[in-house]
C-alpha cells in the first residue's frame, strides 16, 4: 500500500507543478499583458498584439509595415499598441516627446555595427552617440557645406566631367534609344558626391561614368538591404538557428555584405594613410600638398575627433574599447553608414522629383526661370577648350542656391510625399521611470516608434497627402511672410530627416547635393518620360521604385 501512496504523491506533485507552471505562464503572457499591464489601456492594432508580436513581424517580413501602420492609426488613433511591448505613434507632440526627449535607440540598430564596430547611427545610448556625433557633425553643418572649398571643387568636377557630359551624349537618340535610367544614374551621382566628400575625389566612387561597376555595387546593396529581417527583428532566434547550421540569412547575403565592406574599407584606409602622411610631413616643404578636391573631409574630421577624445579622456573614455582602440575600423564603420545611406535616399528623392517634373513642361519652365536667376548661371558652355568633355558650368554661390524657394519647395515636397527613409525609427522608453506618451502612462523598456510615412500623411496639416504638390510649401512661405499664424506650420510637421539630437547627420549635405544636381540638369535640359513602369514606391524601411528604374529622355534647352 505504501508504494502505491508514494506513487500517487509523486504523480500529484508533478501534476501540481505543471498546472502551476502553466498558470504562471498564462498569467505572464496572457492575463498580465491584456488586462493588468499599463499598455493594456492603449488600443491594439490587431486582437493578437497584446499577447504576440506576430502581427507586426509578419507586416515587416512582407515589407508592408508603413501602409499597415497607417491603416491602424487611421482606425485607432495616434497611439497604437502593435506588440506586447511595442507602440507606434503618429502625432507631432509624441514625436517631440520621444525623439527630442533623448530616448535611447532600440537594439534594432545593432545590425548597423559595420565591421562589428558601432557608428553614430548604430550607437544605442545617447551618451556614446553624442560623443561620436561631435567628431563629425561640424563638417555636415550648413555653414561648413556652404563654405567648403573641397566640396565646391568636388561638385564642379563631378558635374563637369561626369554627369553633364553623359547627359549631353544621351541627347543623341542613336546612343540611348530607350532613354536614360535616371534612378540608377541618380544613385550613382549621389554616391560620387558623398564618397568624394568622405574619401577625397581621387579615392571616391566613379559610378556615373563606370556603369558596370555601379550596377554590380547596386546589386550587392539590394541583396544586403533585402535580407535583413531575421538579423534585425529576431536576432536571438537568428543566432540560435545559425549555431545549428540553419542560418536564416543566406550565405550569399553575407558574401555581398563582405564585398561591400571591403569596397568601403579599402577607400577608407587609403584616405587615412593620406591624412597620416600629411600629418607626419607637417612642416616639410617637400611634402605632397593635396589638391582641394582630393581632401578627405569626413575622414579627416573623424581622425581629428578620435585623436582629441583619446588625448582628453584616454582609457576613461566611453569610446575607448571601440572608437579609440579600433581606429581604422571605427572610421570605416562610420563612413560605410554615410555612403550607404547617402546614395540611396538621395537617389530615390531625385528619381521621384524628376518623375513629376517630366510630366509637365510648365513645371520645368517654372523651375528653370528661377534657376536662371543664379549668378553665375548654371547654363553650360560648349567648346574645345573645356577638356575631354567639351562641357563646363560655373558653380553658383551655395547660399544663393539654398535660397531658391521653388527649388526648395519641390525637393521638400518630394521628400514629404515619397520619404526615401520612411519606416519606423524605434526607440526605447527610459528604464529609470515611466513616461507619458499621449494620454497614456508608459513603463520603461517599451519599444516605441514613429515613421516619416505616417507623420507626412496627417490630412489636417497636409490636405490630400498622397498628391505631390510643391505649391503647399510656397503658400506656407507666403503665410509666414504675411504673419498669418492661422496656417498650419508645415515645417514643424516635416520629418523627412527625423528630429532632435539624433536626426539625420547628413541632411544639409543631402539637400545641397540634390539642389546642385537638379539645378545643373534643369538649367540645361528638359526631361520627358520614356518608361515609368514600376515607378510605384515599395513599402520597406527605405522605399524605392518597385522596378528600380525610371527612363527619361533629355533634350537640350535652346531658349534663354
Amino acid at each position: 500500500m505504501a508504494p502505491i501512496m508514494a506513487s500517487l504523491t509523486i504523480s500529484d506533485f508533478y501534476t501540481s507543478a505543471i498546472v502551476t507552471l502553466l498558470t504562471a505562464l498564462f498569467f505572464q503572457y496572457v492575463v498580465y499583458p491584456t488586462i493588468i499591464s499599463p499598455l493594456s489601456k492603449i488600443p491594439t492594432a490587431h486582437w493578437s498584439c497584446s499577447i504576440s508580436p506576430a502581427w507586426i513581424l509578419w507586416a515587416r517580413f512582407k515589407s508592408r509595415e508603413n501602409r499597415t501602420l497607417h491603416a491602424a492609426h487611421k482606425q485607432h488613433g495616434p497611439v497604437v499598441r502593435v506588440g506586447p511591448n511595442e507602440l507606434s505613434v503618429n502625432s507631432i507632440e509624441d514625436v517631440k516627446t520621444i525623439y527630442q526627449g533623448g530616448f535611447d535607440k532600440h537594439q534594432w540598430y545593432s545590425v548597423f555595427n559595420n565591421y562589428g564596430v558601432p557608428c553614430t547611427f548604430s550607437s544605442l545610448p545617447s551618451k556614446t552617440h553624442s560623443l561620436r556625433k561631435r567628431m563629425v557633425s561640424h563638417v555636415y553643418s550648413k555653414s561648413h557645406i556652404h563654405t567648403s572649398s573641397a566640396l565646391r571643387s568636388q561638385a564642379r568636377a563631378i558635374l563637369n566631367t561626369r554627369l553633364l557630359p553623359l547627359l549631353r551624349s544621351s541627347t543623341r537618340a542613336s546612343q540611348t534609344p530607350h532613354g536614360v535610367d535616371v534612378h540608377s544614374l541618380f544613385c550613382a551621382a549621389a554616391m560620387d558626391f558623398v564618397s568624394a566628400y568622405c574619401f577625397g575625389l581621387a579615392r571616391s566612387a566613379d559610378f556615373v561614368r563606370r556603369r558596370p561597376e555601379r550596377e554590380h555595387w547596386l546589386a550587392l546593396y539590394a541583396v544586403r538591404k533585402g535580407h535583413g529581417f531575421f538579423a534585425q527583428e529576431l536576432p536571438k532566434l537568428s543566432r540560435a538557428l545559425a549555431s545549428l547550421g540553419l542560418d536564416p540569412t543566406p550565405s550569399w547575403v553575407r558574401a555581398a555584405n563582405r564585398e561591400l565592406e571591403a569596397w568601403c574599407k579599402e577607400r577608407s584606409d587609403a584616405a587615412i594613410r593620406v591624412v597620416d602622411r600629411e600629418k607626419q610631413g607637417a612642416g616639410d616643404e617637400s611634402a605632397v600638398v593635396l589638391d582641394t578636391e582630393d581632401d578627405p573631409v569626413v575622414v579627416r574630421a573623424l581622425l581629428a575627433g578620435i585623436e582629441k577624445e583619446a588625448e582628453t579622456h584616454g582609457a576613461e573614455s566611453l569610446l575607448y574599447g571601440t572608437t579609440i582602440r579600433q581606429r581604422e575600423l571605427s572610421v570605416a564603420s562610420e563612413i560605410f553608414d554615410h555612403v550607404l545611406a547617402g546614395q540611396e535616399t538621395t537617389g530615390v528623392a531625385l528619381t521621384y522629383l524628376s518623375y513629376h517634373l517630366s510630366q509637365s513642361l510648365d513645371l520645368q519652365r517654372e523651375l528653370r526661370r528661377e534657376l536662371l536667376t543664379l549668378k553665375p548661371s548654371m547654363r553650360y558652355m560648349d567648346g574645345d577648350g573645356y577638356g575631354d568633355t567639351g562641357v563646363r558650368i560655373e558653380m553658383p554661390d551655395s547660399r544663393q542656391l539654398d535660397s531658391l524657394p521653388v527649388l526648395h519647395a519641390m525637393i521638400t515636397e518630394t521628400v514629404r510625399r515619397y520619404a526615401p527613409a520612411g519606416g519606423p525609427e524605434p526607440r526605447v522608453t527610459p528604464y529609470s521611470s515611466s513616461c507619458r506618451i499621449g494620454p497614456y502612462e508608459v513603463p520603461g523598456g517599451v519599444r516605441v516608434s514613429a515613421s516619416v510615412y505616417n507623420v507626412h500623411r496627417n490630412e489636417t496639416v497636409f490636405p490630400d497627402p498622397e498628391k505631390w504638390d510643391h505649391t503647399r510649401w510656397l503658400r506656407h512661405q507666403d503665410a509666414d511672410s504675411s504673419g498669418d499664424e492661422g496656417k498650419s506650420d508645415l515645417n514643424r510637421h516635416f520629418w523627412g530627416f527625423s528630429s532632435g539630437g539624433r536626426m539625420c547627420l547628413g541632411s544639409n549635405f543631402a539637400m545641397h547635393d540634390m539642389k546642385l544636381i537638379i539645378a545643373a540638369i534643369y538649367s540645361n535640359y528638359t526631361t520627358h518620360i520614356v518608361d515609368d513602369e514600376g515607378i510605384e514606391p515599395t513599402d520597406a524601411y527605405t522605399g524605392h521604385p518597385k522596378s528600380n528604374s525610371l527612363y527619361l529622355r533629355f533634350e537640350r534647352v535652346v531658349e534663354d
